[in-house]
């Protein structure tokens, strides 16, 4: 919900129900990195209320368009934040599965040894006096 003024469309505060300050804090950011915009905060009317107040002051471009504009680069940003992430997971499952096959390798190869010299022990006449 927007509360704007009638004159001046530079200046508004916009209520985002049901979020807290998760995403208060990021939109809030976003909209300091833009050079349209001379003051950018939030607040949050009561703990017990779902909701958060965006105060949005420009230079004289639309508060409207301004904050879209950083909502969407918050969305742009957090799509590559989950791309690398992604990406992340998926190398470290391939190392993950490539240094397990290797230890169970190494795993079989000390067991044959083992089995190896039992069977020499084994195959080996000792008397005893």
């Amino acid at each position: 919900m927007e509360h704007g003024s009638l004159t001046n469309d530079s200046h508004a505060s916009f209520t985002l129900a049901e979020e807290d300050h998760t995403l208060a804090n990021a939109v809030r950011f976003m909209l300091n990195q833009d050079p349209r915009v001379t003051l950018a905060g939030y607040s949050i009317p009561h703990p017990s209320l779902e909701c958060v107040n965006v105060r949005v002051q420009t230079t004289g471009d639309p508060a409207r368009e301004v904050l879209k504009d950083a909502c969407q680069e918050l969305m742009l940003m957090n799509r590559h934040v989950r791309s690398v992430f992604d990406k992340a997971v998926s190398e470290f499952k391939v190392e993950h599965a490539r240094l397990a096959a290797e230890e169970e390798k190494k795993k079989k190869a000390e067991e044959e040894e083992l089995k190896k010299q039992r069977d020499l022990l084994a195959s080996m006449d000792i008397e005893s006096d």
